[in-house]
């Protein structure tokens, strides 16, 4: 087995590499989003530690911020070094940490298991498309530190009994090859959901449920009329694809992840800015997007694929709406993007 290179070195190494090898559109991409999603995070973090009374998830909202400026601080650094602009990202000005108290304690947990996973989704992602040494090094920890956090919020979900596990099922008595009925979902002999299955209804659900809670306090506090409309619409969205795959699992009698909605206050001053609380709601939805991929690649039966089709255009729509609104206010940072070949000869 090869001696493992110590860290002093790996480091020197990276600070070779990142000299004088170039970073690749997937690199720059992947960077940009993760400080992106991190500074919205880091006030949507301060503004919940301001009103936590649990000890122990005090400490995880710390943690959690700590990882937070750690990543922030790094992609700084390594674009600093290219001469790449820094992201605008978010400021004190999306934030009143003074404003009332808006979600219970034990939804900061279920928010932040979301967080890890949206946080898990770019940096799995990125790992087998970055080779420049810094960039590689860079995600490997953000994987392995989130993966960290993910654990103490597991710990913290099932100690305080905030959460109940994904389903049991039966072991089969043997492996055995799937029958003609296998995609049946609407005629015929429908066959009970397989494992797979139940795994993507069940994170889908846990998604959603933090999701509806966390738009269902937006909805009270911000101040646009016209965003207010459109977070009470994906309110609506949430909820009817919550009782389409809750009713998946109930007829099999399987359980589901609870509502959460009793977290959220009856505050009506708002904690954050419209800005920093539409990308939020737009960057949840479209997550809700990847996770609908997963979901279908690996559903057999009809019904549930139409079901996860019709959610997706619903959705769709909405990110769609969402995105005008934060371009006509001018609020949409421009991500990375290819030269405009056509805009330079017209030059």
């Amino acid at each position: 087995m090869a001696e493992k290179v110590p860290l002093a070195e790996e480091v020197s190494l990276a600070e070779k590499v990142s000299v004088t090898e170039k970073l690749t559109s997937a690199e720059i991409g992947k960077l940009w989003a993760t400080y992106m999603g991190n500074s919205m995070s880091k006030y949507i973090l301060s503004y919940y530690l301001q009103h936590v009374e649990d000890k122990e998830i005090e400490k995880l909202l710390n943690h959690a911020l700590t990882l937070v400026h750690d990543f922030m601080s790094t992609v700084e650094g390594i674009f600093k070094k290219e001469n790449y602009p820094i992201p605008i990202g978010f400021s004190d000005k999306d934030v009143n940490l003074g404003a009332p108290r808006l979600f219970e304690d034990q939804f900061y947990v279920h928010y932040l298991k979301y967080a890890a996973k949206a946080g898990l989704s770019i940096y799995s992602v990125a790992i087998p498309l970055v080779y420049r040494e810094d960039v590689k090094e860079f995600f490997i920890h953000c994987m392995n530190s989130t993966i960290e956090l993910m654990q103490h919020i597991k710990e913290i979900l099932m100690k305080k009994g905030f959460i109940i596990k994904p389903p049991y099922i039966p072991i089969p008595e043997k492996a055995t090859f799937v029958h003609k009925d296998f995609l049946n979902g609407y005629f015929g002999e429908i066959r009970p959901l397989h494992a797979l299955e139940i795994t993507h209804l069940y994170d889908n659900i846990e998604n959603n449920v933090t999701s509806k809670a966390l738009i269902l306090g937006f909805s009270q506090v911000v101040k646009s009329e016209r965003i207010r409309e459109l977070f009470l619409k994906g309110k609506d969205i949430t909820y009817n694809n919550l009782e389409r795959y809750m009713h998946k699992l109930h007829v099999e009698n399987l359980p589901s992840p609870s509502f959460l909605d009793h977290l959220v206050t009856t505050s009506t001053v708002s904690p954050f800015s419209d800005k920093i609380m539409l990308f939020h709601k737009v960057d949840m939805f479209s997550m809700k997007i990847r996770a609908f991929g997963n979901s279908t690649a690996v559903n057999g039966r009809h019904d549930i694929g139409f079901m996860y089709a019709r959610s997706l255009m619903n959705i769709s729509l909405f990110v769609e709406e969402g995105a005008k609104i934060m371009i006509e206010n001018g609020w949409m940072e421009q991500p990375p993007e290819a030269v405009n070949r056509e805009k330079l000869r017209s030059k």
